[in-house]
């Protein structure tokens, strides 16, 4: 049995018994005003974090979400689109997309302004998406992709990338991992289906998404996960793995490379009241601003004594220099 299939069982085992335990989501459910999360959604789901984000979804856009777990990120999505066929949610299990759909019959009851209509639910590989080409504004996945292997990764991003529209975004949340894992951990494929192993490193992963042809990379959190340690896992020592929320945005690819921000900032503190590098970045004076790391890497390369540059704070929430 392919690692592929095994998480076709796991899931397909969750849907029909739902499983709290299954992932360990490090966000709270979303609380805003008139939407209400049915209690089944919440233990169904299977995610690290949150791709739902408020600044993404603003003008009514059509939203691609692959792996749809009980359906909670679909409904929020909605709550923000709220026409007919507006969220697009992607999964290869027959059985959760039935849950899901089971589901928004519970969010109709509590959610006046719902309608299942708003949710269009296909059969679906990641590698294979049943999309348009160049027809979906924000696409999202949670605690998915890092289950590949890196010819399915390479090629379920390529796929995100083609039906994005231009300046469209891929959000995403994945466990991450700077510590080498044995072979053995490495190849568990009940682990891989459950994202506990095969995470890759942080630069690993920034650098899948600008092969696919991301011009701009937003590393919007890194937040604690989980610990495998040797006495429940096959490892000899504690492995420690975060969780990260990555915006991938849909832009050209800069002559001299992609723009990635991992939380940098500049401050100018000289004796005008701003810095013009020149290029496009006006420093005002005492007044932060947030910088891509290749911003911040031209502007230490000056040498000068009256810019500060932040270390990553990996945390960003927009705006800044690019």
């Amino acid at each position: 049995m392919s690692y592929l299939e095994t998480t076709k069982d796991v899931y397909r085992e969750a849907a029909l018994t739902p499983d709290i335990g299954l992932c360990c989501t490090t966000n709270p459910v979303w609380e805003l005003p008139g939407l209400k999360i049915p209690g089944i959604m919440q233990e169904m789901n299977y995610g690290c974090g949150s791709t739902v984000h408020a600044r993404d979804l603003t003008n009514n856009p059509r939203t691609l979400y692959v792996g749809v777990g009980g359906g909670m990120e679909l409904l929020q999505f909605a709550y923000f689109s709220r026409q007919k066929l507006g969220v697009v949610g992607v999964d290869v299990v027959d059985e959760m997309l039935e849950a899901s759909r089971k589901n928004f019959k519970e969010a109709e009851k509590l959610n006046p302004w719902f309608k299942s209509e708003f949710v269009d639910l296909k059969k679906g590989d990641a590698t294979n998406l049943p999309v348009e080409d160049n027809s979906i504004d924000v696409a999202a996945q949670n605690c998915l992709f890092n289950i590949f292997k890196t010819e399915e990764l390479t090629q379920a991003l390529k796929e995100m990338y083609r039906v994005l529209k231009p300046h469209g975004r891929l959000v995403m949340s994945d466990p991450t991992c700077e510590q080498e894992m044995n072979e053995e951990l490495r190849n568990d494929e009940r682990l891989r289906a459950l994202c506990l192993s095969g995470s890759l490193s942080i630069k690993d992963y920034v650098k899948a998404l600008t092969d696919a042809g991301f011009g701009t990379i937003e590393i919007r959190a890194r937040k604690p996960y989980r610990i495998l340690d040797p006495k429940n896992y096959p490892t000899d020592e504690l492995i420690y793995i975060e969780s990260i929320e990555v915006a991938a945005i849909k832009d050209p690819m800069p002559e001299d490379g992609p723009c990635i921000f991992t939380g940098k900032a500049a401050i100018y503190y000289g004796d005008q009241d701003h810095f013009d590098d020149g290029k496009g970045h006006i420093l005002v004076k005492n007044q932060p601003l947030a910088i891509c790391d290749k911003t911040a890497a031209a502007l230490a390369e000056l040498g000068r004594d009256d810019i500060f540059i932040s270390e990553s704070t990996w945390h960003y929430d927009g705006g800044g220099c690019c």
